[in-house]
């Protein structure tokens, strides 16, 4: 198996919005998917990099997950910091080492763009915890909390 990473393009929306499925088979959001809701976010993403970023996981040219990058910033932290929003790898692939590969480019890449940390949210019983403690990942004493505005 030979792992790589490319960075999404606009020519990607539809591989990536099914990839998207998939996760919401497997760890669906905490809202409603809307596919048409769902293209359009990824279509501001990848058009404007100040926000974040997407790539394609690829095993030999063929997409088998993908991980996007988005961007805030945290006094706490000192500065900017860097989210996994998404981080998907198809069902065949998991257990051989593309996590954690994939979590390693994603700080690499974090660390580039100018970020102090990586942070992301996973629901309590998803099996990742155990990739993303492997990675470097800490749990908090915190919760989660949205409010949607629209």
């Amino acid at each position: 198996m030979e792992i790589g990473f490319r960075k999404a393009r606009l020519a990607d929306l539809d591989v990536l919005v099914e990839l998207i499925k998939g996760i919401q088979v497997d760890d669906p959001w905490s809202c409603e998917f809307v596919e048409a809701r769902a293209k359009e976010a990824l279509r501001q993403l990848i058009a404007d990099p100040s926000m974040g970023c997407a790539w394609l996981v690829c095993d030999e040219g063929r997409e088998i997950g993908y991980i996007v990058l988005t961007f805030d910033y945290s006094l706490e932290y000192g500065g900017k910091c860097a989210w996994v929003d998404e981080f998907f790898v198809k069902k065949e692939y998991r257990g051989k080492g593309v996590g954690l590969q994939t979590l390693e480019f994603f700080a690499s890449e974090a660390k580039k763009l100018g970020a102090k940390t990586v942070h992301l949210i996973v629901n309590y019983e998803n099996p990742a915890i155990r990739l993303y403690e492997r990675a470097g990942f800490e749990k908090h004493q915190r919760y989660a909390m949205t409010k949607e505005l629209e």
